[in-house]
């Protein structure tokens, strides 16, 4: 939280965000948790990780076309509106095989495959139960998205 106080808004979000929110309430998906995208891109639609991730949502190609993105002939996950509605449905989907937000951040960041692994490998049921065991950019990845949450609206990820 101190790191972010600070921080404004990415200059994209103001544009991007009304849109985003209608777009993740439409799939069933809390629309605080649209602010994923500061994390993942800074708002950025055109973002490119060295890993290959493409987009607002950082969507690597197999999890893009999953999720119904098209790589060709033109990349969808360069469209904000398009990347928006498969990270809103990916969510979903994580949130309903893990149960809760803190997990399903958890599992879009690290992997599924490595959640449900890390999860039986400890007894894990919450974040807070697996947060020591998991890769450090994730350790790191759901508090910030919490923080952002937590500054952008008010809100607590464990009560969306």
């Amino acid at each position: 939280m101190r790191k972010l106080a600070n921080r404004p808004p990415p200059a994209r979000a103001a544009a991007l965000v009304p849109d985003l929110k209608r777009i993740f309430q439409a799939e069933g998906v809390p629309p605080q948790l649209v602010w994923q995208a500061e994390a993942e891109s800074s708002f950025n639609p055109a973002a490119r990780s060295p890993a290959g991730a493409v987009g607002l949502y950082q969507f690597i190609p197999a999890t893009a076309q999953q999720f119904g993105l098209s790589l060709t002939p033109q990349d969808e996950r360069l469209d904000a509106k398009k990347n928006g509605a498969a990270a809103a449905k990916y969510l979903k989907y994580l949130h309903g095989r893990f149960g809760n937000w803190p997990l399903a951040l958890a599992a879009y960041n690290c992997g599924e495959g490595r959640l449900s692994k890390t999860l039986r490998a400890h007894g894990g049921k919450s974040f807070a139960d697996i947060q020591a065991y998991l890769p450090a950019e994730t350790r790191m990845y759901v508090p910030k998205i919490a923080a952002l949450i937590q500054l952008r609206e008010n809100a607590d990820l464990e009560r969306l």
